[in-house]
């Protein structure tokens, strides 16, 4: 998605989001059609807009980097949240994926498969060490849950450092690692664990500059979504984008192993059930 015009060529409010790590990334699509909806709902009351995403390729760190900068090109990214990233940027707290980032499913070796089939525990899993990128939010949640964590310096590289046994499983929510086994497998030869669930709640939250500017951006944006959880179009996004890839990850045959996330902020809104994916209810 390069650019979104909606109405005039003036903008009420423009908005740069950072271009993924990699051009074969489609992890953010939904992201960027939830905010897309999000302005589209508000347009009567605060105008037109324009969303578009930036020139270059930006890691988590060099997004950081950019939004501390007063005039840098992004102004908004999407990402795992923590209570730094809170203090440091103003966040939209309604879990943009509905909190489905924290139920996560591993790609394994396929050799592997009977070694992770045994897994009854915690403990059992935490003798399997778990690749993740530099940066993200679950580093720290798994490392505090004492599993040996190896960081990736990028996406891409993930894959084959998983072929290669520079760890043993790759810990990806339930849509990402579908989308990633149909879209990456073939190159790196790993499959779908299948009999597994680790979950930690983990919720995907827009972020703006803790700036006068960034405020208007997120009262916007904070007002759209809202109107999205009324009218259902939020749900309708969600599950045009997930619930196929949700279908294929069998919850009902998994066991479930549950970690606390000691980096969520007081103010995650987890009394909000509405705005919560539940794979009991399978809503």
């Amino acid at each position: 998605m390069l650019s979104i015009l909606v109405c005039t060529h003036t903008y009420a409010v423009s908005l740069t989001y950072p271009r993924a790590e990699s051009d074969s990334d489609s992890r953010y699509q939904y992201d960027w059609e939830v905010l897309r909806t999000a302005l589209e709902k508000t347009s009567a009351r605060y105008g037109a807009f324009e969303i578009k995403q930036s020139q270059h390729q930006m890691p988590p760190a060099r997004v950081s980097f950019e939004m501390l900068r007063p005039n840098s090109e992004i102004n908004l990214f999407v990402r795992a949240t923590n209570a730094e990233l809170e203090t440091s940027f103003l966040p939209i707290r309604i879990p943009v994926d509905r909190g489905l980032l924290g139920y996560r499913i591993f790609l394994i070796r396929p050799a592997d498969q009977e070694k992770f089939a045994s897994v009854k525990s915690l403990d059992d899993l935490r003798k399997f060490s778990v690749g993740q990128g530099r940066g993200w939010a679950d580093v720290a949640i798994l490392t505090a849950a004492q599993f040996n964590v190896v960081e990736g310096s990028s996406y891409d590289g993930l894959f084959p450092m998983l072929k290669l046994r520079r760890f043993d499983f790759l810990s990806r929510s339930l849509d990402e690692a579908w989308r990633e086994y149909d879209e990456r497998h073939l190159e790196h030869n790993f499959t779908v664990e299948p009999t597994l669930l680790l979950y930690y709640p983990l919720p995907r939250y827009f972020f703006v500059r803790r700036d006068a500017d960034g405020e208007r951006i997120a009262k916007r944006i904070e007002a759209g979504m809202e109107i999205m959880i009324k009218d259902g179009s939020l749900i309708a996004l969600f599950n045009q984008y997930k619930s196929d890839l949700i279908k294929r990850a069998g919850l009902a045959q998994r066991r479930i192993l549950r970690i606390p996330n000691p980096k969520l902020s007081a103010q995650t809104p987890l009394n909000r059930s509405e705005l919560w994916y539940d794979p009991v209810k399978g809503k």
